[in-house]
């Protein structure tokens, strides 16, 4: 029997340029040439869901990760510079931001330090859920909020929080660009002082060093020099507790930003084009007249006389009419309540919700012996509960000229719906047709305010009136306002213009009467970036290199495989706290790995830093032992966990169906008591591979965790310990192999299999964790059966 069971095999119809396995479930991701993300479960490598590529997010996926507890998948784009959050259940986004550099890596990890600081944090309750009400569901009408914060998602927002266990998403791109975001949400640092373009990265679970693999190359002609980076991030290890609370408060703060900001796209959908009917129609009737009164006049002496000119009839007959107009009234009613319950429900909660966390960092940043030297900045914060005052009283503004704006309309509409009524010699009903003094005065006071020609507007605008008074408030431009409120007689107003000391106060919000509710919303995202970008770029500062260690050059023939599948891989032992580089060094023609590891600790060293890697004679049916026994050459390996190494070995003899193994390498066959005694003493004025040499070799001969991959010109391998799955990546990146490997943990299988169904029976509906033994009649199906269960499949997980 071989050593791993097959499990799925599948040719693919795109090439393949990334692959990571869920570190919680049997399914696993790719990315391909055409710019699609896909999800595949184990069993059968039948397809879950497909991401399209799209203009808005990007065509050019350049890295994937999962976060830790496999709920959050990420993805970068190089066309567009964007991070994309997908949620696993569905190919939806659920939070994305831009970069300033193309992304070549990324690397998501979680803290496994412990204190009892940490573990009060953890387990303590977050306040704001006690102190604030809960985020009102945004409407699901709306295209905008079809994806998160709807009512049929109100569980979104806390799957993008996550755990309170602090994770971080590191990110690596072109020319040194380093930056690591906590939560996968805010930015907490930004790394300076390397490099060349990532390669791969590694934050240790201590947070106390950062591992980065770069390629180097002067000249685009010229070859790359792969450079190994140990950086020390020891500030982020000694203040982790504050880190933890700070990161926490950030990934709050741009979870309402985001909130606020789709509660704003909410009312600008609700808000309609058909209002502004009654303004274009009007201009119109200005262009066309032919006499000299104006629009004004015309409408008060229909309201005081009850006769229209011509041109006036005409206008309302054969224009607006009768069916027009309560169509627009209805429409007016209709638009701007939905735009009051979302800003009283949605943007005033959000607003509130924002000034509560924005004070609590405030009161962190006070204390300075925690935070001072994470760079929270107590003055800034202050600016951006300002910024966020400031848009509270815009978008009150807006609820009092929505308020007045309905009363207004309201009372004209159903005056001028009579007048026309009687225009057309239609019979008035007897509740329409009482009219008070007061009412009339009313109407009179809105057509003085609302009705008067104004021709600069005309030049800014296209248009003589702004009737509609909403509108301008939901416009995205830097332009003032076309009609401000007016401010005059308001016995607030002039109470502070005449005190000089109570203008100047801290204790009052600014307020920007020409400016829009956008432009206010603008304004207070800024400052707020502004005020939180500090800590990244004192965390960043405080990131220093402690190991620069040139590996080797990289060979034409290497430099035409795809970026993302080649060597070096770095991985971190979290129970040891060691950081890993696995690497391959040409020698006499063979690929030869070679193992370097380092303490996450950058002031102490490991024992015998480096090791390489033979192969020995273990496929005895095709090769002569009498020869070499070095004779098999590496052609990728990954950790698949902190004990064992999987490899892709190719025979290294000239000769027709050159094998392809997969095989399994146990770090302890490698490790042994006697490395002690051989210290390798690196020359640091030259590369790696010109001391190769020097280098302690093992000769390692597997006896059964090995399997030859038939029919298959294999080339990458990317594999999951906690799950115990492999996949297999030809070299034309598009056949597929998917193995369990340890396929003598049957028993254990069944058991999680048991429990699982029991949860799914007790109302857990969790169809994503399926295990490959309850696929076995699927993996026998034909290659024709595939599309249409797959097809099956994805219908079956859709709303």
């Amino acid at each position: 029997m071989p050593a791993f069971r097959q499990v799925g095999e599948k040719q693919l119809p795109q090439e393949v340029v990334f692959m990571a396995w869920s570190p919680k479930r049997d399914l696993i991701a790719l990315a391909n040439r055409a710019g699609e993300v896909l999800l595949h479960r184990l069993a059968n490598f039948q397809r879950v869901w497909s991401l399209p590529p799209n203009e808005n997010t990007g065509k050019e996926v350049t890295a994937l990760a999962w976060r830790p507890d496999g709920k959050i998948l990420a993805f970068g784009l190089t066309d567009t510079k964007r991070i994309i959050l997908c949620d696993v259940e569905k190919p939806e986004s659920l939070h994305s931001f831009s970069v300033d550099s193309s992304i070549t890596y990324m690397h998501w990890m979680e803290v496994t330090e412990e204190s009892s600081v940490l573990t009060s944090f953890y387990n303590a309750e977050d306040e704001s859920n006690l102190l604030l009400p809960k985020l009102p569901a945004l409407p699901k009408n709306y295209s905008t909020t079809a994806k998160i914060f709807s009512e049929e998602k109100s569980d979104e927002i806390m799957k993008l929080l996550g755990d309170v266990r602090l994770n971080a998403l590191v990110l690596g791109g072109s020319s040194g660009f380093i930056e690591i975001y906590a939560y996968g949400m805010f930015k907490i640092a930004t790394v300076t002082g390397v490099e060349g373009s990532c390669r791969g990265l590694c934050l240790s679970s201590d947070l106390k060093s950062l591992s980065v693999i770069t390629e180097i190359r002067d000249s685009s002609d010229s070859e790359a020099e792969i450079t190994y980076f140990q950086l020390d991030t020891s500030l982020l290890s000694s203040y982790l507790p504050e880190v933890t609370r700070m990161a926490r408060k950030f990934t709050h703060i741009s979870t309402l930003l985001q909130y606020i900001k789709l509660s704003l796209t909410c009312m600008c959908e609700a808000w309609e084009e058909i209002l502004m009917q009654m303004d274009s129609r009007l201009t119109k009737f200005v262009q066309e007249k032919n006499t000299t009164t104006s629009v004004q006049d015309e409408f008060m002496q229909l309201l005081l006389w009850g006769k229209a000119s011509l041109e006036l009839q005409a206008l309302l007959m054969n224009q607006l009419t009768v069916k027009g107009l309560k169509k627009l009234g209805q429409s007016i009613e209709s638009s701007y309540s939905s735009i009051q319950k979302l800003v009283i429900s949605h943007l005033q909660s959000g607003s509130e919700a924002l000034l509560y966390h924005l004070s609590e960092l405030k009161g962190m940043a006070l204390w300075k012996q925690k935070y001072e030297s994470l760079g929270l900045d107590a003055s800034g914060i202050e600016e951006a509960i300002t910024a966020v005052g400031s848009f509270i009283l815009k978008a009150n503004e807006l609820l009092q000229v929505i308020d007045s704006s309905m009363k207004n309309f309201k009372a004209f509409f159903r005056w001028l719906y009579v007048a026309m009524l009687r225009m057309s010699e239609d019979h008035v009903l007897p509740e329409l047709n009482k009219m008070t003094q007061k009412d009339i005065t009313f109407v009179a006071d809105f057509l003085t305010e609302h009705f008067n020609e104004a021709p600069e507007l005309y030049n800014r605008k296209g248009k003589y009136f702004n009737v509609e008074r909403v509108g301008q408030y939901l416009k995205d431009e830097d332009d003032d306002l076309v009609s401000p409120p007016n401010t005059e007689g308001n016995q607030w107003f002039n109470f502070l213009k005449n005190s000089t000391h109570l203008k100047e106060s801290p204790l009052l919000f600014p307020y920007y009467p020409e400016k829009s509710l956008h432009f206010v919303k603008r304004q207070m995202e800024g400052v707020i970036d502004q005020c939180l970008q500090k800590p990244a770029d004192v965390i960043g500062k405080s990131v220093h290199q402690a190991v620069c260690m040139s590996l080797y050059k990289t060979s034409q023939s290497e430099d035409s495989a795809p970026q993302l599948f080649k060597l070096p891989f770095l991985w971190n032992d979290k129970t040891s706290n060691i950081h890993y580089v696995l690497f391959t060094i040409l020698e006499n023609s063979i690929s030869k790995i070679h193992i370097l590891r380092r303490h996450t600790d950058t002031s102490r060293s490991v024992s015998n830093g480096i090791l390489a890697v033979d192969f020995g004679n273990f496929l005895n049916n095709s090769i002569n032992e009498s020869l070499d026994s070095r004779c098999y050459s590496c052609l990728d390996a990954h950790f698949y966990d902190d004990e064992t190494v999987t490899v892709v070995l190719k025979e290294n003899v000239e000769q027709e169906g050159k094998e392809r193994v997969l095989a399994q390498l146990p770090l302890s066959s490698v490790y042994t008591d006697e490395d002690q005694d051989r210290e390798f003493i690196w020359d640091s004025t030259k590369r790696l591979d010109e001391q190769s040499g020097e280098i302690s070799t093992r000769t390692v001969f597997l006896e059964n965790q090995w399997r030859v991959l038939e029919n298959m010109k294999a080339q990458y391998v990317s594999v999951n310990g906690i799950r115990k799955v492999s996949c297999v990546l030809s070299s034309n990146l598009r056949h597929v192999r998917v193995f369990e490997m340890d396929v003598e943990d049957d028993g254990e299988v069944e058991e999680e299999e048991e429990e699982e169904t029991t949860q799914i029976a007790a109302g857990e509906p969790d169809e994503l964790n399926q295990s490959a033994d309850n696929q076995d009649n699927v993996c026998g199906a034909s290659a024709e059966e595939l599309p249409d269960e797959t097809e099956e499949h994805e219908s079956s997980l859709d709303p």
